[in-house]
């Protein structure tokens, strides 16, 4: 199983996962000139979360340049306008094969149309939990192999940039009720069973809201497994 990041911050968002023989990619967020690595052929299909241009902005680049298909809500792919050739709509709790691959979307809470989460179990069996762009999460999974979740800010490092006028109230408000916070994110661990994690990676985290070196020690320290923060582009 192996993970690599292509981008995770505002500037754009994508990850490709693979499995030795197939890969999955997650989030259509990131220009596919920098994406040179890839074996096109070798890849299953593109989930997308959401309709966020740093998430989806090089979907319909996808569909032109590679026989990748892509997988999303029908509510982002309606806000995107993207064709309905190709284009395969996923539902909250209706599990669905690419495949090998079996993909579980969940509805998270974003300030946009449908947005979802994937559970995913690869071929070999790992079992994936990718979730981003969501301030709260309702569902527990069944042992999660390997973690990929946004931690996007901290509320005391927040409220001293409000303080200090660094981050305006309306800001704050938006980024409370659209992204993970790290005690929501420690909270969320903690009520899932997490006895066969193999790894973390953490995903999104803000520019300015958030401190890299604490937040890969605590969640570390919580899972007792390795931690990886994926960097922006």
């Amino acid at each position: 199983m192996k993970i690599k990041v292509y981008g995770s911050s505002s500037s754009g968002n994508s990850y490709m996962i693979s499995d030795g023989e197939s890969s999955l990619m997650l989030e259509a967020g990131i220009n596919l000139k920098r994406m040179r690595d890839v074996e096109w052929q070798s890849v299953v299909g593109c989930l997308i979360t959401h309709e966020h241009g740093d998430h989806s902005k090089h979907a319909q680049a996808l569909l032109k340049q590679t026989g990748v298909d892509v997988y999303t809500s029908k509510g982002t792919q309606e806000v995107l306008n993207l064709p309905n050739h190709r284009v395969k709509p996923l539902t909250a709790l209706q599990q669905q094969k690419i495949g090998e691959w079996t993909i579980l979307p969940f509805d998270v809470q974003h300030d946009v149309n449908e947005p979802l989460g994937f559970f995913i179990q690869t071929p070999s069996n790992k079992k994936i939990l990718f979730a981003t762009d969501t301030y709260y999460i309702k569902y527990k999974f069944p042992g999660i192999t390997h973690m990929m979740i946004e931690c996007n800010y901290s509320v005391d490092i927040l409220n001293e940039n409000v303080r200090n006028e660094t981050v305006g109230a309306f800001l704050k408000r938006r980024v409370i009720k659209s992204h993970f916070e790290l005690e929501n994110v420690k909270t969320f661990i903690k009520s899932n069973d997490v006895s066969l994690l193999e790894e973390t990676w953490l995903l999104h985290l803000s520019d300015n809201n958030s401190d890299e070196r604490r937040f890969k020690k605590e969640i570390q320290a919580l899972t007792g497994t390795p931690v990886y923060v994926a960097r922006g582009v």
